[in-house]
């Protein structure tokens, strides 16, 4: 199992949260697009130093965002907490005189002795003619009751009964009978409304009235002591009260983050942050530094060879053949066929024109395509002339795109060092300045991918071959550049270290766009493929 460390958290969002366990290290593998900080990066070797370097750019971007959402007015905090609880107290209040009223309301509607509902139906219950008594009379009392009828039916004069006693002692057995009912019955009476009645201390309804008071009282005082401790919740006076503990923890807080933004403290985040930045600064700066002693050495030795090279006698190769050996080595990385033809006659009679071709291979789309090179050091030379004659080239060696590679010793005056024509590339190069073989490379690539759109037909391309426009644009421009640029080199001054800079970035972006011209070319190859 990884080792894990603990990260307290705070409450802003996105951020780590409380008593999660995060890995004491992880492996990322990222991909950075951003062109300022390629270019950071790019000036570190490859390896542990450019590593270390993203580490701490990492690090301090970490921390710049820690510290930016960490900020927080403490004092803001405090007064919209105090508003808030005071708010929260009223309206506790409030909500607190309202219940208690609502509820005083209720029960007085239904319990008050005087407008009550309860005893309003109670007095209607058991007062005099009320509707207790008025059933009682019309069951058992008067004459006309149910009771006297069912009774006079059956002990009546005209009963059977009677006439089965007779008259004489009907009437005394019918008297002693009324007199025991009457009694009887005013007895039950009597004690029905004595249950009902409210002076009656024992009575049926006297015992519900206190029952409902007793808890009617229970239940104010719960309320009101609920009340009171939610109040004492609220109260700064209380220290373990819920409000005192929210400032306490709000003072921890404010505490905590003065202390990591006070640049007093050597410990706080704030004081490390800018020793770090500091350090990285001063290490920018001697690499800075160191970086301009080695342009100034590596321009001094520039100019000693040009020197050299301008004061020697012997130039090496032939320069066809100086040509010739970097369009065979690019052929061969790039899997075409390159042949020597300056000594062969080609389609048109007794014509020698077109010193080498480069033939496409079979891996590529446009396998078969044929790309001429002409090469002259001849100071007779012109673009008219050139131009003419790379035409020629193109018709004698049946090639689709031509390639006039001027020596730079007798190339014209003013031209620059890559440009295309239609289907034809001009470019200057000279064998015995290396920094120059990125011209001759690039045309040798821009040659390629315009005999593969020469080549292609089908419409569902176009994005593609739009995209190797866009490259060749961009590699004419960037070559443009180049040639001002190294008129401007040949006087080294203070103005070397913005030469430096725009010449990295002038071939940044053609080799940029060399490799967006090889993908193009590749993507068209994987096509072509997958339809066969």
């Amino acid at each position: 199992m990884a080792d894990t460390n603990r990260i307290d958290s705070s409450s802003s969002p996105g951020e780590i949260k409380t008593n999660d366990e995060v890995p004491y290290s992880i492996a990322l593998e990222l991909v950075v697009r951003d062109p300022d900080t390629v270019a950071e990066l790019v000036r570190y070797a490859e390896g542990d130093p450019r590593e270390q370097f993203a580490l701490s750019a990492l690090r301090i971007g970490v921390l710049a965002l820690r510290q930016a959402r960490g900020h927080v007015d403490s004092e803001q905090i405090r007064r919209e907490s105090e508003r808030m609880l005071l708010g929260l107290q009223q309206q506790l209040g409030e909500h607190g005189q309202q219940v208690h009223e609502r509820m005083t309301g209720l029960l007085k509607d239904y319990f008050d002795p005087e407008s009550g509902r309860l005893p309003e139906r109670v007095n209607r219950l058991i007062s005099k003619d009320g509707e207790l008594e008025s059933l009682l009379r019309r069951q058992i009392g008067g004459e006309d009751s149910e009771l006297c009828k069912t009774l006079t039916a059956h002990f009546g004069s005209g009963s059977p009964l009677m006439k089965l006693l007779g008259p004489e002692e009907s009437q005394g057995l019918l008297a002693a009978f009324r007199e025991t009912f009457d009694k009887q019955l005013a007895a039950q009476r009597e004690r029905v409304l004595d249950e009902f009645s409210l002076d009656n201390r024992e009575g049926a309804l006297s015992r519900l009235v206190k029952e409902l008071s007793e808890e009617h009282g229970k239940l104010t005082g719960d309320l009101k002591k609920k009340i009171d401790e939610v109040v004492q919740e609220f109260s700064l006076d209380e220290d373990n009260s819920a409000l005192s503990r929210l400032v306490r923890n709000v003072d921890r807080a404010q505490k905590t983050i003065t202390d990591e933004f006070s640049l007093d403290d050597d410990h706080s985040s704030l004081a490390r942050l800018k020793n770090e930045i500091l350090k990285v600064l001063g290490s920018h700066a001697e690499a800075n530094q160191k970086f301009r002693e080695e342009v100034k050495l590596a321009l001094n030795e520039m100019v000693t060879r040009r020197e050299e090279a301008a004061r020697s006698t012997t130039h090496g190769m032939e320069f066809e053949d100086a040509v010739f050996a970097v369009v065979q080595a690019e052929a061969q990385r790039a899997g075409d066929i390159a042949t020597h033809t300056g000594n062969s006659t080609g389609l048109i009679k007794n014509r020698k024109v077109g010193d080498c071709v480069v033939e496409l291979g079979p891996d590529n789309v446009a396998a078969g395509g044929r790309i001429v090179v002409e090469a002259k050091q001849k100071k007779e030379y012109n673009l008219a002339a050139a131009l003419e004659e790379i035409e020629t080239a193109r018709k004698n060696r049946d090639a689709q795109i031509g390639l006039f590679v001027f020596s730079q010793k007798s190339a014209p005056d003013g031209l620059e060092p890559l440009t295309r024509y239609h289907h034809d590339i001009v470019v200057i190069w000279d064998p015995e300045q290396p920094e120059s073989d990125l011209y001759l490379k690039t045309s040798l690539t821009l040659a390629r991918a315009l005999c593969v759109r020469s080549g292609q037909q089908n419409e569902a391309k176009a994005a593609d071959f739009q995209a190797i426009d866009v490259a060749v644009l961009e590699i004419e421009k960037r070559a443009e550049a180049l040639g001002k640029i190294e008129t401007s080199a040949q006087t080294i001054g203070k103005q070397s270290d913005n030469i430096l800079k725009t010449v990295a970035t002038a071939r940044k972006s053609i080799a940029r766009q060399v490799e967006v011209l090889r993908d193009k070319l590749g993507d068209i190859k994987d096509i072509e493929s997958n339809s066969q």
